[in-house]
């Protein structure tokens, strides 16, 4: 049939295609186009057209993907070449002709099932020629897509940017990661559509939901599969054996096809990175959001338990959950035509374990909005979600005769500074507003009381208020701590007492510190002190001591964070006070310095120094130095020891290949700390023309 037609070859243009659809940087020499948007190609004959236009009248174009390509489940189309192209459904029309070759438009449907693609040409009911293959994304910068963006700005950094941040710390200490997406990486969509070809509804990829169900449920089968405990080792040996995770391809490419080192359970929350990236691969908007404070476990219940001993540390593990330091989950923008009105927009990934239905359905898509309103009725997830930012905490004493006694603490606020990246900036963006009303709000307080009413009706929880703790004998317990503490430094913490009656009391005090990872599991017992002291009458009085880290009974695991508790008992009649805070460890500081702009292909000299704070010796130093764009392939340099108090700097050059706005990214590993890691961003900007 070709050689009766006379088709010399067919050219997919697709550098200047990938440019008009944004999937340039994925490939400049595969076909890569996103669906609702026309995309060209070029049919070149071996001899002039009109000996042939008989036949191209009775030519049509066939495109199929999947195993078994079918026209009734629209993995499988074919339509003609005309002169007017249909902007619903697969269409194709000349654009430009001339005596040996025709530049066609083809169009494809906004809600087009995506993957990988076949085009073919058929005449007159012959066997179909193959064209070539071409990958077919969802378009976010079309309207009749589900995953349409209105705004340009938030499209280049939720699908575009793949310069991540992802926030970490505490509450009072918000720390930043950076973080590659890679989504346009060599074989990241290969891997994504890969794995999204796990599930056989391939008839279902036209529609996004279920596509980011599909994919949260398998990466969190893969990650569940792969991530491993936190070895325990010593903190010189750790750096040898974790892996330095930068980015998601990587990690993805682990997961897939067993390749290069483990996750491990301190830095799992690198799963919502990886989800992140393969959503945007795929077109889909998405962004990694952190919670400070939030209640997970909980099973929608709004009450969660903390167990503490008389010494002050934290002893075993309440029935109703745990409230986490933070928490990392991923969010992305579609339309939910399935439900009520009022809850397109962001739409969070709830993955769970397997229940019945298989892995491929183990995840759950929970609008925001569902969240805030407290619509429960709209799916069993949101009640989960709603208590993670929502629920109280009670504290528990466990008394030596094993009795257990509520304390007097300062109720926990779970659902903190609800934070992520910035749009075109590298500024932290509260979003806690999306997820819930202002505290104390007549919103927040109908919301609260309506999702209560409606659990205690469905026998869901015997109790939703933490008990009143009111006592005829009061006792006041604060505690003022920094929000971080440097590593290896020192810090001061204030005990704050208050005796508000007309009587003298004794106190007995214990304050003990602990290391906790990010999920709430104790790390290691570091410190303790007990103390008893008399409380006058009236009496505010202020506990002032300097801890530092040499008081510490061994050095806090990489990757943890400090809790601080005080608990004050004064009486066996009266509840025993407490109070808690977490403290964030702070590492020494890369400095970067290079300018803020660059001329592409000219030499840019740059600077990465670090200052010694601690009172040994930095020994082992390696730093390594990559930047897509900036630098072919990453850099890594071995370096003297650092005394105390001294400075070390390396200078180094590079030569900008691409323009555009890109991240050099340093990482500094030594016998005292792993993952250093900073960053500085430069606009390389293109040649001047000659004169």
């Amino acid at each position: 049939m070709g050689q009766a037609l006379g088709i010399k070859s067919c050219d997919f243009q697709a550098a200047r295609n990938n440019e008009e659809h944004h999937t340039k940087d994925i490939s400049s020499r595969r076909l890569i186009v996103r669906r609702g948007q026309p995309f060209s190609i070029r049919l070149h004959f071996r001899a002039p057209v009109h000996r042939f236009l008989p036949t191209l009248k009775k030519v049509v174009l066939i495109t199929q993907t999947g195993e078994q390509p079918s026209k009734a489940n629209g993995t499988q189309a074919t339509f003609p070449i005309s002169s007017l192209g249909d902007q619903k459904w697969w269409s194709a029309m000349v654009e430009e002709r001339d005596t040996q070759s025709w530049t066609i438009s083809v169009t494809t449907p906004s809600d087009a099932v995506i993957g990988h693609y076949s085009l073919l040409l058929q005449v007159s009911g012959r066997k179909p020629r193959l064209l070539g293959q071409f990958t077919l994304l969802f378009n976010p910068w079309v309207r009749g897509d589900a995953v349409f963006l209105e705004n340009e700005a938030q499209r280049r950094e939720y699908v575009l940017n793949q310069n991540g941040l992802i926030y970490l710390g505490t509450a009072d200490c918000i720390q930043e990661e950076c973080w590659d997406f890679g989504q346009f990486e060599d074989d990241a969509m290969d891997l994504s559509l890969g794995l999204l070809s796990i599930d056989k509804q391939v008839e279902e990829w036209s529609n996004p939901v279920h596509v980011a169900r599909v994919l949260g449920a398998l990466l969190h089968a893969f990650k569940e599969k792969n991530v491993l405990p936190t070895p325990q080792i010593q903190a010189a040996q750790e750096g040898s054996l974790q892996n330095k995770h930068r980015g998601s391809v990587p990690i993805l490419r682990q997961w897939l096809t067993g390749r290069g080192r483990p996750v491990y359970d301190d830095q799992a929350w690198v799963s919502a990175a990886v989800a992140c990236t393969v959503l945007r691969c795929l077109g889909i908007p998405a962004r990694v959001v952190t919670t400070f404070a939030s209640a997970q476990g909980t099973g929608g219940g709004l009450l969660v338990d903390e167990y503490y001993s008389e010494e002050g540390l934290q002893n075993g593990e309440g029935q109703r959950g745990r409230i986490w330091i933070f928490q990392t989950s991923t969010e992305c923008w579609m339309t939910r035509p399935a439900l009520p009105q009022g809850y397109d927009g962001w739409q969070i990934l709830y993955p769970r374990a397997p229940i019945g239905g298989g892995v491929l359905k183990a995840c759950d898509l929970v609008p925001v909005r569902a969240v805030k309103e407290g619509t429960l009725g709209l799916t069993p997830a949101v009640a989960d979600l709603f208590a993670a930012v929502n629920a109280s905490c009670m504290v528990w004493k466990c008394c030596e005769d094993g009795t257990l006694e509520l304390t007097n603490s300062n109720t926990k606020y779970v659902g903190n500074n609800i934070s992520t990246k910035g749009v075109g900036s590298d500024r932290c963006e509260d979003i806690t507003q999306n997820y819930k009303y202002p505290e104390g709000s007549p919103q927040e307080k109908e919301v609260l009381e309506r999702v209560q009413k409606e659990r205690l009706e469905h026998e869901e929880d015997s109790e939703i208020h933490p008990p009143s703790l009111e006592t005829a004998d009061p006792l006041y317990l604060f505690l003022e701590t920094p929000g971080s503490l440097p590593l290896g430094g020192d810090m001061q913490l204030s005990v704050i007492l208050v005796n508000p009656s007309d009587q003298e009391k004794e106190v007995q005090l214990a304050i003990g510190v602990q290391a906790m990872y990010y999920n709430n599991i104790v790390a290691a017992q570091l410190w303790k002190k007990q103390m008893s002291l008399t409380l006058s009458a009236n009496l505010v009085r202020r506990i002032t001591t300097s801890l530092s880290s040499f008081d510490f009974e061994r050095s806090p695991p990489e990757n943890s964070f400090l809790r601080l508790t005080v608990m004050a008992t004064h009486s066996t009649s009266s509840l025993s006070c407490f109070a808690q805070e977490d403290i964030a460890i702070c590492r020494p500081c890369l400095v970067i310095k290079m300018p803020e702009a660059a001329e592409q292909y000219q030499p840019l000299k740059a600077s990465v120094s670090i200052y010694n704070s601690l009172d040994a010796t930095m020994k082992d130093c390696k730093i390594s130095i990559l930047g897509r764009g900036l630098i072919h392939r990453e850099r890594k340099y071995r370096l003297s020891s650092v005394q105390p108090r001294s400075t070390l700097r390396i200078q180094f050059q590079f030569t900008p290949t691409k323009v555009g706005l890109w991240r050099l990214t340093v990482t500094m590993d030594c016998n005292m700390f792993q993952n250093l890691t900073n960053y500085k961003s430069v606009t390389v900007v293109a040649p001047e023309p000659a004169a």
